[in-house]
């Protein structure tokens, strides 16, 4: 199938003005703040209070590898084939990082003719959010640190720093460092480190936030340090919170674009599904529910990480409930999990599609029995796909009880999307009751225990001393009662990224947690994830460039 690169098929596009956009939307250009003629943000003055009866669809895939998924593309094929069969919906994403688009992921806009655009702009500084949550993070740690310097009347002790300053780049060099040296007046040496700013904790408090007023008492309430007693020091305790805010104050608005189509989307926030909760603003998908019946939002990796905590944390805490869950697989990640190479995937190989299927079952399973939730699955169809490959898929989802519906929205935008569509609008109109993983009166090692067990299928948790002590004083001090944050690889059920399928038999090992007292929960750091990614050998910057007249090439 000849079709053209994304960022060709997205040059190429008619984009409607923006203020035409909202105004089919019901903003009105009073709530609109431009940033140039194709994206704007909105003023949380438009947000409604009533949008309890609106249809919430959660877009998720199965565990992600690198022969592709595709959900940010049925995403946002899904939203315009709801359109297409007269629903009015939008569509809720999150801002791609900068570190991916010049890693090795590459942008985060969809593709083919399911793309956000303006696409360039989305994939790169886009409205300056995260450039305003990452001065936010790094102005409390040179509050910080400027209050050691001058006295330390906190008492801090400079072994227990706890909070980092971020950069929203993939930058290993920056993991693990040593700063304040020099001169006394240069500041107090210590070993320090950067994570990257969606792993943040700014980013997180930006996400949950329902207000103005809310953000900054969750800014308020981040611990930075414990002083030699071995008690919290919070930004509060700084006075950093009202400062944060003011750098925050637009960033926190939601940012409104458009499909190639012309559906609404609201794109806002940006954190990872891997080492945070992965979805995007609260702000953003409330606002979008309360101007449209049918909502399309996405939650980073596979069920096992973004549904889940999309489930746990960002449903649990604001009474939300998805009325239809899409799962997102393809025959070649499939094909990937049943052992075949990159190089092979483009052969039929159905004895390796049916090795790779547990993956998918384990995923349905995930969402139709721990979490009670209606499930479609969406086959996104490649070219390499053969009709005998489709039929396993699908057989076996018949067998499973789950319809499973192609979808050709990469080639054919909404169009392709229909039959989705049509599955989905049934789904929405059957009640369902959610069910968490796990009941908020556990204690931490119980609840990251039932997680491990019901969402992965682990046999159980093993707890590191350091971890064990942490867990001890985290509950101690009042926090026992707040949501897990699991961060774990994306690529297995496990915490070890080279088990694929549906292991069996394995254990998780927490090494370490993290009291995330603003986001509101405990992040629970498996394996050897990391806050701060590394580029690969080639990265996709090195294939990136502009010419004469503007155009960017390579970015997709």
């Amino acid at each position: 199938m000849n079709q053209l690169p994304d960022i060709d098929i997205a040059q190429n596009a008619n984009l409607q003005p923006i203020k035409e956009i909202a105004e089919a939307a019901g903003i009105s250009e009073d709530n609109l703040e431009l940033y140039g003629k194709y994206k704007a943000k909105i003023n949380l003055n438009a947000l409604k209070s009533d949008y309890s009866h609106k249809k919430l669809i959660l877009v998720t895939a199965i565990s992600p590898t690198s022969a592709g998924e595709g959900k940010t593309t049925t995403t946002i094929g899904l939203g315009d084939a709801l359109r297409r069969r007269n629903k009015n919906a939008a569509i809720a994403l999150r801002e791609p990082s900068l570190g991916p688009v010049f890693g090795i992921k590459g942008g985060a806009a969809g593709g083919g003719y399911a793309q956000a655009l303006p696409m360039d702009d989305l994939n790169l500084h886009f409205t300056g959010d995260f450039h305003a949550i990452g001065a936010a993070n790094n102005l409390l740690a040179a509050l910080l640190d400027n209050h050691i310097h001058q006295g330390n009347s906190l008492n801090i002790d400079t072994r227990r720093i706890v909070w980092k300053r971020c950069v929203d780049m993939n930058d290993r060099q920056l993991r693990n460092i040593v700063d304040g040296l020099g001169n006394r007046t240069d500041g107090v040496p210590r070993q320090d480190g950067f994570d990257i700013t969606v792993a943040s904790e700014v980013m997180a408090v930006f996400c949950l936030a329902n207000s103005i007023a809310d953000l900054k008492q969750r800014l308020k309430r981040m611990i930075v340090a414990y002083n030699q007693s071995g008690e919290a020091i919070t930004a509060g305790d700084l006075k950093a919170e009202g400062a944060m805010t003011v750098l925050l104050k637009d960033a926190v608005k939601p940012n409104l674009i458009q499909t190639i189509e012309g559906t609404p989307t609201y794109v806002h926030g940006g954190p990872f599904a891997n080492i945070a909760h992965g979805c995007n603003s609260i702000l953003a998908t409330k606002m979008a529910l309360s101007n449209h019946d049918y909502l399309v939002t996405e939650a980073g990796f596979g069920s096992d990480l973004g549904a889940e905590k999309f489930i746990d944390i960002k449903c649990r805490e604001n009474q939300l409930q998805p009325d239809a869950v899409v799962l997102v697989a393809t025959v070649r990640a499939l094909k990937k999990h049943g052992g075949v190479n990159n190089s092979e995937l483009n052969c039929e190989n159905q004895d390796a599609l049916r090795k790779g299927i547990p993956n998918l079952l384990r995923h349905i399973n995930v969402l139709k029995n721990v979490f009670k939730l209606k499930v479609v699955v969406a086959i996104n169809r490649f070219p390499s796909d053969t009709e005998a490959e489709l039929d396993v898929v699908k057989s076996v989802c018949a067998v499973n009880n789950v319809q499973a519906c192609l979808s050709e929205v990469w080639s054919k935008g909404g169009a392709g999307g229909l039959s989705l569509a049509d599955e989905v609008i049934k789904l929405c109109n059957t009640e369902t009751e959610l069910n968490f993983a796990y009941d908020l009166n556990q204690g931490i090692k119980e609840k990251i225990t039932e997680l491990a067990q019901k969402v992965y299928c682990a046999e159980g948790v093993d707890f590191t001393n350091q971890a064990t002590r942490k867990i001890i004083e985290a509950e101690q001090a009042g926090y026992g009662n707040l949501p897990i944050c699991m961060a774990k690889t994306q690529y297995s059920f496990s915490d070890d990224p080279s088990l694929l399928a549906a292991p069996e038999n394995f254990r998780i090992t927490v090494r370490d947690i993290r009291i995330s007292a603003g986001a509101g929960f405990i992040v629970a750091m498996t394996g050897k994830i990391m806050t701060m990614p590394g580029l690969p050998k080639i990265p996709a910057a090195e294939n990136i460039d502009i010419d004469e007249q503007g155009f960017i090439k390579g970015l997709m």
